[in-house]
């Protein structure tokens, strides 16, 4: 039997991976993850390889998704399954005489996108607070 070595998941490049997806910048997911992060740090951490296990909950938290998604989701094995699962001539040819809708994808990216309103709206929250800070401590010299 011929066995060839498992392949590494690179999960900072999951990260960015699902964060683009999402339509999150690197500034919004640091500023989700506490005030030590920066999009510096953001950006580093998607460039690794294997990112800690409390560190990648956080993320997956952050991000409203499941931390398998960083830790099993493989590029070529998806592009693999996807082109022996379907032949796109024949597809394109024939057609889908009966397409099948499924609502909760739809629904699941409604509630993505109320939920990244959500933090943008806490973000320009804090920014305001910052704001009217600075503005007082420069009224007070």
């Amino acid at each position: 039997m011929n066995e060839s070595p498992s392949k590494q998941i690179h999960q900072g490049r999951n990260v960015k991976r699902f964060r683009e997806m999402l339509g999150i910048k690197q500034e919004a997911l640091a500023y989700e993850l506490g005030e030590d992060w920066n999009q510096k740090k953001i950006s580093l951490l998607e460039q690794k390889e294997e990112i800690e296990a409390s560190l990648l909950f956080q993320i997956a938290e952050a991000l409203k998704l499941p931390v398998e998604v960083f830790r099993n989701f493989d590029e070529e094995q998806a592009v693999n399954i996807i082109s022996n699962t379907f032949n796109i001539e024949k597809d394109a040819y024939v057609g889908n005489s009966k397409p099948i809708f499924n609502i909760n994808p739809l629904e699941e990216i409604k509630k993505l996108h109320e939920e990244k309103i959500a933090l943008y709206e806490r973000m320009l929250k804090k920014k305001d607070e910052m704001m009217a800070r600075l503005e007082q401590l420069i009224k007070g010299k």
